[in-house]
């Protein structure tokens, strides 16, 4: 059976105490790759936030104040390479809190949003459909394909 949109909130809410979790990793772990060839514990977070900020100020803020939305498709491998640069810049703490004033905005804004708006679909800055009830759905798994890399991570760290 499809999730309702609280239950989807729910689940989406739930990647932020699992983050804040991540602020007793030692800062020198963050800037590991997660397994060999893979990213940092701090580059995976930077991104997720990214997106997050992204999604927020070119989706979800824009549909709460009732204005057309301008999410496009961008070129994911140039975005992340981006959030890549951008995790150098800043330190465990200050890329944790970034992460959660945005997925705390994402989540405070379509709380109050009616059931409608959730399914509702919108036209994106390419012309293409933006939902937040997709939107909310295609996060959610990245979220958890995220949280089991930094998990088998953050064991592999245990066994030393």
């Amino acid at each position: 059976m499809a999730k309702t949109s609280k239950e989807m909130v729910e689940e989406f809410k739930s990647f932020i105490n699992f983050v804040q979790d991540l602020k007793k990793t030692d800062e020198d772990h963050w800037n590991r790759p997660l397994s060999e060839g893979k990213w940092t514990l701090k580059d995976v977070i930077s991104h997720i936030m990214l997106w997050d900020k992204y999604f927020y100020e070119e989706g979800i803020k824009k549909i709460k104040l009732g204005q057309p939305v301008s999410v496009r498709h961008l070129n994911f491998d140039e975005f992340n390479a981006n959030a890549r640069e951008y995790a150098k810049t800043q330190t465990r703490d200050q890329i944790i809190d970034q992460f959660l004033e945005y997925r705390k905005k994402i989540i405070s804004d379509i709380s109050v949003l009616p059931e409608e708006h959730y399914i509702k679909e919108y036209k994106d800055g390419d012309k293409k459909k933006f939902s937040i009830r997709g939107y909310l759905r295609g996060f959610i798994s990245h979220d958890k394909h995220h949280k089991k890399q930094i998990e088998k991570y953050i064991k592999s760290l245990t066994k030393h």
